[in-house]
């Protein structure tokens, strides 16, 4: 289950999805998931799944590595649709000692499900097709106005993109762990959840001395390259709003409003 955790990871290539402004895909990120949460019927839901695996077609981004990071939440993913199906109000098709499943409920678990499967999708995409310097200068540009109430745009940029960075790195170095107490006789499949929950105590402690000793690496390596924060800093490479920006934004406004005058006017 922790390899099946890819968000973080890069994979570089040269896709449309790939060559877009990262501005782009940070806001077309956030406008998009907020217009899956505006579908209602099937029709708008059909067409925010279709725009999905477009987008993960586009990208030729291997769908087993989509499908690993969607097995790492399949708990939740179950979770959540059975508290949808079991505590919605409707028409009851059966009922058993306090709970009752009803069409309604049904219906809001694969709604619930299917939302939940596209965020995490859509937020993978996002970290696989788009570089970690990219994503800080993304970030720090589309922040940029909060630098005149005094925030440190730049530092939290680079704050944010350190911590996607690690994630991979954090979850290599547990795996490595793992597989080292349990060489030595740990068992972390049996038992009920609360055993296997204390189980895991003892790989936090060598797990939090690890992420210590990368930071303050960290830390050496950008002092000893003169790293003082954003203040007059240049860039290799400057964003630039180009056609393929122009593109991307058509069909993403296209795509969002289809879906949000699809189930508020229409109702599907």
């Amino acid at each position: 289950m922790i390899k099946d955790i890819t968000l973080g990871q890069y994979f570089p290539g040269n896709s449309f999805i790939h060559r877009l402004d990262p501005r782009i895909k940070l806001i077309a990120l956030v406008v998009f998931i907020v217009s899956i949460f505006f579908a209602e019927g099937l029709v708008s839901y059909g067409l925010c799944i279709g725009f999905t695996v477009a987008m993960v077609a586009i990208s030729k981004i291997k769908p087993k590595l989509i499908l690993r990071s969607l097995r790492a939440i399949i708990i939740i993913v179950i979770f959540t649709a059975l508290l949808n199906m079991l505590y919605t109000p409707g028409k009851e098709i059966v009922s058993f000692w306090i709970f009752k499943i009803t069409w309604e409920g049904i219906y809001a678990g694969f709604a619930m499900a299917v939302r939940v499967i596209l965020l995490v999708t859509v937020s993978a995409l996002l970290t696989y097709t788009t570089s970690p310097m990219a994503l800080t200068d993304g970030l720090e540009k589309l922040l940029l106005p909060l630098k005149k109430i005094k925030i440190p745009v730049h530092e939290f940029a680079m704050m944010m993109t350190i911590a996607l960075r690690f994630i991979p790195t954090l979850i290599e170095e547990t795996d490595k762990i793992m597989s080292a107490q349990k060489a030595r006789g740990a068992d972390f499949e049996s038992g009920n959840i609360i055993k296997r929950a204390k189980a895991l105590i003892p790989v936090l402690v060598p797990l939090f001395v690890s992420s210590f000793r990368r930071a303050d690496e960290l830390a050496t390596a950008m002092e000893c390259r003169l790293y003082h924060g954003g203040s007059g800093r240049t860039r290799l490479k400057s964003l630039r709003y180009g056609k393929i920006d122009a593109i991307g934004t058509i069909i993403l406004v296209l795509v969002c409003a289809g879906i949000i005058v699809l189930a508020k006017v229409f109702g599907l």
